[in-house]
């Protein structure tokens, strides 16, 4: 059977580091809420003009050296991003020129946090079609600059990043086994940016109410997460006939540890097999699982035929899972 495989990986934060200190100068916060309730303690932030085209060209490039091929080769470019350089043209359009990639079609998801596992899944289907394919799958976002800096509620939680990696077809066992999509537009107001598009386009009045910026119903969100997250996991296990002790790693969306935990127990699965880098990045939304993999990857935390699951949520709502053979 021939398969995707990962076979190469990158990422890449911008250098400026926010902690939580420094937000106790900005809003009625403190270090000690925010690590209580989230795990984060830190996160990267760009400054001045940076787009997110240029977080993605930067981890692609890492994934390109890594994998030993040009931006020539490419034949997709996939991102999963839900804060675009543009409302258009699409992101991937920018990335494909700052990186060189003259053949490759590009396109971007915008699936909330789940947006990467989408991208994956895009990018899974286009090699079965084609083996010879050779993909960049992104996940990139700037948080920042649709974060409301007054809302001591969100703002402690997001941070900038991207993260990216080359799927080619192989065949054997090693690549992704299965992905698993959903999504429940009822819930949409659990968390949303109203303003800007055709529902509230840009004016004066939206941008006096603040409604170009993330709105959360955390509280609220927090349940929805942890269900959709815990099913989707389940759902990816049974499909590929597995167990959760047959699972060497999960990575799953960094959005908050005790989201984690709370999934991590439904699935009876040990917290030491659980990846975490939330304390140093917060949430990079779609770009939180593709940066844990490009981590784990450098560091030699994965070896061959490592079973990895991996599950997020987000705005939509979706959810979403899948395994990978590593």
């Amino acid at each position: 059977m021939v398969r995707s495989r990962i076979v190469a990986t990158g990422s890449y934060v911008p250098p400026k580091v926010l902690t939580n200190f420094d937000l106790e100068k900005m809003v009625e916060t403190s270090d000690e809420w925010i690590v209580s309730r989230s795990g984060i303690r830190e996160r990267h932030i760009v400054e001045g003009d940076v787009a997110t085209s240029d977080l993605a060209a930067q981890a692609a490039r890492q994934a390109l050296a890594m994998a030993g091929i040009s931006a020539e080769d490419l034949d997709f470019i996939i991102t999963g991003t839900n804060s675009p350089d543009m409302a258009f043209p699409c992101t991937g359009c920018f990335i494909q020129a700052k990186i060189g990639a003259k053949k490759a079609a590009a396109f971007d998801i915008s699936a909330g946090c789940t947006s990467f596992i989408h991208a994956l899944s895009m990018g899974d289907k286009l090699i079965k079609e084609d083996p010879s394919r050779k993909i960049l799958i992104l996940g990139a976002e700037i948080m920042s600059k649709i974060t409301d800096w007054t809302d001591r509620g969100t703002c402690v939680l997001f941070g900038d990043g991207a993260g990216a990696l080359i799927l080619v077809g192989e065949s054997g066992d090693r690549g992704v086994l299965s992905t698993h999509l959903h999504s429940d537009g009822s819930l949409w107001e659990l968390l949303y940016i109203p303003g800007g598009g055709s529902a509230h386009p840009a004016t004066h009045e939206t941008v006096e109410k603040r409604m170009h910026y993330i709105k959360m119903a955390g509280n609220a969100l927090f349940k929805v997460a942890v269900r959709a997250m815990a099913e989707v996991a389940m759902e990816a296990l049974k499909f590929n006939q597995l167990t959760s002790q047959d699972i060497d790693v999960m990575i799953p969306h960094q959005a908050n540890t005790r989201i984690i935990e709370a999934v991590a127990k439904q699935l009876s699965f040990p917290m030491e097999k659980v990846y975490m880098n939330i304390e140093k990045y917060g949430n990079t939304s779609s770009a939180t699982i593709p940066i844990a993999l490009d981590e784990m990857n450098r560091n030699g935390r994965l070896k061959a035929g490592d079973l990895i699951l991996i599950c997020s949520f987000g705005t939509g709502v979706t959810w979403g899972g899948g395994i990978i053979r590593w």
